[in-house]
């Protein structure tokens, strides 16, 4: 194989160091921004923070426009407190199932059709093919052999743009006053343990999805919590935009550099072009 100098070895591993490192700052980047919204979606709808806030007279910690929006009292219903106003409903009301447009591919079709169109599977994206049967948002829920995490909750994935998607995951929208984003930060906090069925092989059926009891907010209340996270989701799939075209750029450096196809110096055109 062909070694470059010494020098030459540094200045590489500095230029591939730095994309690197922009990728996995992109990466805690999109954790902090999921964690903003789930933090947001944890209060206004699982711990009902402003409601409670008002019954013990504590001040507002929201702009005056979203802080009126919610009630002052908790009554009882079919899945415990909620506040006034809000109602209990199932999770199949909630959303639009898309899985009969599924179509599953062996690892020989898949060999065959190789391209750029991520192709999902239940925790993540499998391959990549030469064809997108889906082009959009969607929630994906595991549905079989990978179903339950360690603290109860489903494998959920928030994707976007043109995917393909095998059998094992449940392609969801929301519908019905609520966003794709809400669903997806719900099923972050919806313990799925009594829904899932099989002893060898789990399962969580369209069926069994749909039947999960869920907070049924108004309509003002999800549309302003849409105002609040749509951004913050707008801004986390730019990030995941921006960090495959760095591992694209990363993946196409190292073999013109390491073969001196292209010099260190020429390879930090391309870095500034990518904003680094």
């Amino acid at each position: 194989i062909k070694i470059p100098p010494l020098p030459e070895q540094r200045a590489i591993a500095h230029i591939l160091g730095t994309l690197d490192d922009k990728i996995e700052l992109n990466r805690r980047m999109n954790e902090t921004l999921e964690a903003m919204a789930r933090a947001i979606f944890n209060d206004w709808f699982v711990t009902f923070g402003p409601t409670r806030a008002k019954m013990e007279g504590r001040p507002p910690y929201l702009p005056p426009e979203i802080w009126n929006l919610f009630p002052d009292k908790l009554v009882d219903s079919d899945i415990g407190e909620i506040p006034r106003g809000y109602s209990s409903s199932l999770a199949g009301n909630l959303f639009e199932c898309w899985d009969k447009k599924r179509v599953p591919l062996s690892g020989n079709d898949r060999a065959k059709r190789q391209g750029p169109f991520p192709y999902y599977g239940a925790t993540g994206i499998v391959d990549y093919v030469n064809d997108f049967i889906f082009d959009g948002t969607y929630l994906l829920i595991g549905e079989d052999g990978s179903v339950e995490k360690d603290d109860g909750t489903a494998f959920s994935q928030y994707v976007s743009g043109k995917i393909w998607v095998n059998n094992h995951a449940h392609v969801l929208t929301g519908k019905n006053r609520v966003s794709t984003e809400f669903l997806f930060l719900a099923f972050q906090h919806i313990k799925i343990s009594p829904y899932v069925t099989g002893a060898v092989q789990l399962k969580i059926s369209q069926k069994n999805l749909r039947k999960i009891p869920v907070v049924s907010p108004p309509r003002p209340i999800t549309n302003a919590f849409q105002k609040l996270v749509g951004p913050v989701f707008q801004r986390r799939l730019q990030i995941e935009r921006s960090n495959k075209e760095l591992s694209e750029l990363r993946d196409i450096l190292l073999p013109k550099l390491i073969s001196g196809e292209i010099r260190t110096s020429d390879a930090e055109k391309p870095l500034e072009e990518a904003g680094i």
